[in-house]
């Protein structure tokens, strides 16, 4: 196990996560047709050529799960409840083929949770960034973590 307990997550605590990931095209078709979006933006490099950006967009719901997941093994990998919620998305760049996705969390918020005295409600604040250092997008996530045992 290696996320953190609720006493570990203080407000103000940012965390840089280790691992980075290549966005492919596989990784971009895989999950359009998974989640039935057949946006040709995202599949039909003819037409995406035609936009403003040129080239097919990665799926912002890929983006917003690879957010998530890079974050895991630092802070919530074994310790999680649940995920509660996911709260001020925001994509400030589009993400293509090729691009290198690093995460960064803050701590917003923790507080003990006044139902389960075992957990505590944690507000993180995630921020991705590209390999050109371009914010590509932000969230808040709010997880129910587990306590440190006894």
């Amino acid at each position: 196990m290696s996320g953190l307990w609720f006493e570990d997550l203080t407000e103000g605590l940012v965390v840089e996560h280790a691992t980075r990931r290549t966005v492919t095209e596989t990784d971009n078709v895989l999950f359009t047709t998974m989640t039935m979006n057949p946006a040709p933006l995202h599949l039909d490099h003819a037409y995406a050529a035609t936009t403003e950006f040129g080239r097919p967009l990665v799926n912002s719901m890929f983006t917003l799960a690879l957010v998530v997941g890079l974050s895991v093994p630092e802070l919530t990998l074994g310790t999680i409840v649940a995920q509660l919620g996911l709260d001020e998305v925001a994509f400030p760049a589009p993400v293509f083929h090729g691009d290198t996705v690093r995460v960064e969390t803050e701590i917003v918020s923790a507080r003990e949770s006044r139902k389960r005295p075992d957990a505590g409600i944690v507000v993180f604040a995630h921020r991705a960034r590209n390999q050109r250092d371009e914010v590509v997008c932000t969230c808040q996530r709010t997880g129910l973590m587990h306590r440190r045992p006894a």
